[in-house]
């Protein structure tokens, strides 16, 4: 079979045959091997949990938003907002707000903690917050402000792609990330995602930017091609970050591939989407896998 490189470079690569694909990795490594970056080993079980949390949060929020959208159209005219939140029971709500009255809340879906389309429960007579949902109301309404104004040009946007926010509050800790969405039928977008973190009083601390720029990946090859895997560097963390493994869970269905290379002058993340299981080796360690 002839090689069939999908998007040659340092960003990305999608390839049909193992032995170009290595190749790339090889190219990368080398080419990564000059760049001054962390080197403290990444918490591979941290790392996965949180990614895992993050595509709970976002699955909950597109099976409830499908539902509400399909069963109270008359709401979606007050509707200011929605979000997914984890309870202590490893149950997941997702709850919809009014605009003019963050503060009251139009609908309440329950899920266990592997949503699926058909929520466990759905309350439409609620109305006050409960738990910690005015908090996670107020980060993630702050975020959206942040987004909009743009005051120190912290975001970039692109065409095809959205934002979505994701806050969690876990303890005292308070923090909201926002992710790629594609608006690109074919494709997932990786890159361009944000963590904001907030103080006791839910005001915005800092911005961090997870990736230096933004990937297209296509689900699949051309002309029917099966793909070995896809991978992209990275330049501000040297592991795959929770983003990238919620947004490459969330689309594993449609994907053509099932690992993800992401590559560091120091260590390699392997995320096998079918498995949901993340390997982080040395570089050394994963070179020595290759020869």
């Amino acid at each position: 079979m002839p090689d069939i490189p999908i998007h040659c470079g340092i960003d990305i690569q999608l390839s049909t045959n193992p032995r170009i694909f290595i190749r790339c990795l090889s190219t990368l490594l080398i080419v990564f091997s000059t760049t001054t970056l962390f080197a403290q080993k990444p918490d591979t079980e941290a790392l996965m949990e949180e990614g895992q949390l993050l595509h709970r949060l976002e699955k909950a929020s597109w099976f409830s938003t499908d539902s509400f959208l399909a069963n109270l159209k008359h709401k979606t005219s007050s509707l200011g907002g929605y979000l997914s939140y984890e309870d202590s029971d490893g149950s997941v709500y997702s709850i919809f707000y009014e605009k003019d009255s963050p503060y009251k809340i139009l609908a309440r879906y329950k899920f266990d903690n592997n949503p699926q389309p058909t929520p466990i429960s759905l309350d439409t007579l609620v109305d006050t917050p409960i738990k910690n949902e005015a908090d996670l109301i107020a980060i993630g309404d702050q975020t959206m402000e942040a987004l909009s104004s743009n005051e120190k040009n912290s975001f970039s946007f692109y065409e095809g792609v959205s934002f979505n926010p994701v806050p969690i509050i876990n303890g005292k800790e308070k923090k909201v990330y926002i992710l790629s969405a594609s608006q690109k039928h074919g494709a997932i977008f990786l890159g361009n995602d944000y963590l904001l973190t907030f103080n006791s009083k839910n005001k915005l601390k800092k911005i961090r930017k997870l990736h230096n720029s933004i990937i297209e990946l296509p689900y699949r090859g051309p002309d029917g091609q099966k793909v070995t895997g896809t991978m992209h560097s990275h330049v501000l963390s040297n592991h795959i970050e929770p983003t990238d493994i919620c947004t490459l869970l969330l689309y594993k269905e449609y994907l053509d591939w099932s690992q993800h290379y992401v590559i560091h002058k120091d260590y390699v993340s392997i995320l096998d989407m079918e498995k949901e299981e993340l390997l982080i080796m040395t570089r050394a360690a994963f070179e020595k896998t290759q020869n």
